[in-house]
């Protein structure tokens, strides 16, 4: 099987996108001037050609008037007249018979280079020894044949002098656009580099380094805080990993090491076949506890994402609360509890029903677990200006205000939770499920002044998100 040859990279400034745009300015550049160059030739040198051939046609068809009016004599009368008066010499005349007999004209003989009548013609003749250019028209009257020319010997050199400068003045501006581009290519370089810079450090593994931004606000300083936001974004994300892995690591441990010990006393102590099932029981309950600890991540971890947002389907708010409320109703009633609600007949908005629900489920199940017998738990929703507030207020104990700020963290639990059941995950994926709808959780005294002030958990919800 033949081996083909490497593909060889192209140059390295081929793969400058500075570079590239660097060309399209010079290119356009140049198109631009050459654009200048042919209206200022089309204005100048054309404008001389079609005065030549306006002067020619005009005369012709004077003469041929003059001919048809007062005859051969009178035609011939008029081109002495013309040539009288004619000082520099520019105009040209030749008048024959049809046997080429000259009648008229400061033309010694007709050129062999004019043909039909009605075309224009460039040609050559000798004037006082000098060989001169000029552009004629041939006319034929009855009987003659007419030429009407111009030197052009003037304009010529004239055209010469212009295409000269034209060519000097194209050089330059290619000159010019090498240099604007040049000069375009260091400035997008210079602009991009810090840019770069960070990027190379941030791939070294320095995950602080930002990139700075200018006084300009243009494209690139625009450019540059959306790098930095998201360098700020991924940071948080890491920072949020880490302390997820480390509350893991921590939370998890003891529940791990508890049904590992409890099986490895069973296996020491077991005797009969019950005290082997009791075992693999609480073990299996152990490992229940823990499997949905990591159900809770996965959900909290899927809502920060935005992974579930193509679940999201316009839905009846009010349904969902009823269903969690109905629920959880039976719960409150056999701790001697009273859930109260108060909801509206409808609340159109877009989300996702089951992340919904199991958010409200959560902040229910706190709410009961916390409340003394005797206590009443309360769910209400309301439409705000902008959105839609879903609140659970209870009353417990509530929290101190130093660490309702700590209370959404993965993992955590207050010092009176400590020996209540529970991962410490209920708030996190609450928060998780306000931010994908567009809100926040917002935790606050339910009862001012009063002791116990209980707990009012507010989940904002956006109603606008599709």
């Amino acid at each position: 099987m033949a081996q083909g040859f490497p593909r060889s990279a192209p140059p390295r400034l081929l793969q400058s996108a500075a570079f590239r745009i660097a060309l399209l300015f010079m290119g356009t550049f140049s198109a631009a001037a050459w654009l200048l160059v042919a209206v200022l030739w089309w204005a100048t040198a054309g404008a001389l050609d079609r005065q030549t051939i306006a002067a020619i046609r005009a005369d012709a068809a004077a003469l041929a008037e003059r001919h048809r009016e007062t005859g051969l004599y009178g035609l011939i009368e008029a081109i002495e007249e013309r040539l009288s008066l004619d000082a520099a010499a520019e105009t040209l005349y030749l008048l024959q018979d049809e046997e080429g007999i000259k009648l008229a004209g400061n033309l010694e003989r007709w050129p062999t280079a004019i043909g039909e009548e009605g075309l224009w013609f460039r040609t050559r003749f000798d004037q006082d020894g000098v060989i001169s250019e000029a552009r004629v028209h041939r006319r034929d009257l009855p009987g003659l044949r007419l030429l009407v020319g111009r030197d052009e010997s003037e304009r010529v050199q004239l055209r010469l002098l212009l295409t000269e400068g034209v060519a000097w003045s194209l050089g330059g501006m290619f000159l010019f656009a090498l240099l604007g581009a040049n000069i375009v290519r260091r400035s997008l370089q210079n602009r991009m580099r810090p840019a770069v810079v960070t990027a190379l450090g941030i791939a070294g593994g320095d995950l602080s380094r930002r990139v700075p931004l200018s006084d300009h606000g243009d494209e690139f300083d625009r450019l540059a805080s959306t790098m930095n936001d998201m360098l700020d974004r991924i940071a948080a994300l890491m920072a949020g990993v880490r302390s997820v892995s480390d509350a893991i690591a921590h939370d998890l441990r003891t529940p791990i090491a508890r049904a590992r010990g409890k099986l490895e006393e069973s296996l020491a102590t077991a005797r009969t076949e019950e005290d082997w099932r009791a075992a693999i029981e609480q073990g299996i309950q152990d490992l229940d506890n823990i499997s949905r600890v990591f159900q809770a991540l996965l959900r909290i971890a899927e809502a920060e994402a935005g992974a579930r947002r193509a679940a999201f389907a316009p839905m009846d708010l009010p349904e969902v609360l009823r269903d969690a409320a109905e629920f959880y109703e039976v719960m409150a009633e056999a701790r001697d509890q009273r859930l109260e609600t108060a909801l509206p007949e409808h609340l159109v908005m877009v989300g996702d029903r089951d992340l919904l629900l199991q958010a409200v489920a959560n902040l229910l199940d706190n709410a009961i677990k916390f409340t003394p017998p005797g206590g009443v738990v309360r769910l209400a929703a309301r439409q705000e200006e902008g959105g839609i507030e879903v609140a659970v207020s209870d009353t417990g104990p509530g929290l101190p205000p130093e660490e309702r700020a700590r209370a959404t963290d993965r993992f955590f639990r207050a010092d009176a939770s400590r020996n209540t059941p529970g991962s410490g995950l209920g708030l996190s994926l609450v928060r998780a499920v306000a931010q994908l709808h567009g809100g926040e959780v917002l935790l606050a005294d339910a009862r001012p002044g009063v002791a116990p002030p209980g707990l009012r958990v507010t989940l904002r919800l956006s109603d606008s998100l599709g």
